[in-house]
């Protein structure tokens, strides 16, 4: 059966992804002299990526409070379990630069659609690149758009809770905006880690929480990511 799963989901996304790629250029081809920050673009990625999370019977997708998600820009934090976690995001449909890594901007389509969207790359391990990316961050932060980040990195294979690095945190202090926490369930059901293989069932859901307040941070980044990392090993124990 996941077999037959990976194969159908597979071919959905080949014969699919084409037909995004042609929306993407169209869309951004028109709106490109009015929309510098790819609002567009990204509101097409976001209802169109989500829906993959959606093609198999077996899979179910909740998500749960985005009203709670801040007027004002803000940065987005998440759990990180696998690679399904960046498409259970999306389903937030809320305007946002994704911090990815640096690899997936090379993956054809995927990464002419993250390029398109002026998404922020990284390389893990680079301290040159971090840099670059916190200041990418500012700037789009300081011009009204929202940031989404895994603060944890990337995901542990036995799908514990990994330590939350400070960068998020330094961010929200620093540039005085909401950290707004979103927890992910039930991915790894779905994908084990970057995959191919997919399984029949999963159950997935997404919930916003209430959004912390600069006030509410602190002035110590490394105690706030501590702090806010307790807080998802008890959001995550509840529901589990």
């Amino acid at each position: 059966m996941r077999l037959l799963v990976t194969l159908y989901y597979w071919v959905v996304f080949v014969v699919s992804i084409s037909v995004g790629l042609v929306l993407a250029a169209l869309l951004t081809l028109v709106t490109l002299p009015f929309d510098g920050q790819r609002r567009a673009l990204h509101w097409l990625i976001c209802h169109w990526g989500h829906q993959y999370l959606k093609v198999w019977p077996g899979w179910s997708t909740r998500v749960e409070h985005r009203e709670r998600l801040p007027q004002e820009p803000c940065i987005i934090i998440a759990n990180h379990q696998s690679m399904a976690d960046i498409i259970a995001v999306l389903g937030l449909y809320y305007p946002f630069k994704f911090v990815s890594k640096a690899s997936l901007f090379g993956v054809p389509g995927l990464g002419w659609l993250m390029k398109g969207a002026k998404y922020v790359s990284v390389e893990r391990g680079r301290p040159k690149s971090t840099h670059e990316m916190m200041e990418t961050c500012r700037r789009w932060l300081r011009a009204g758009m929202s940031v989404m980040i895994f603060p944890e990195g990337t995901y542990a294979p036995d799908g514990r809770l990994l330590p939350f690095k400070a960068g998020a945190f330094v961010l929200a202090m620093e540039e005085k905006v909401p950290i707004a926490p979103v927890v992910l369930e039930g991915t790894p059901a779905l994908i084990w880690e970057d995959g191919p293989w997919l399984s029949p069932r999963a159950k997935i859901r997404v919930t916003v929480q209430e959004p912390l307040s600069v006030e509410a941070l602190g002035s110590d980044p490394e105690a706030a990511a501590a702090k806010v990392r307790q807080q998802y090993a008890e959001w995550t124990a509840k529901k589990a």
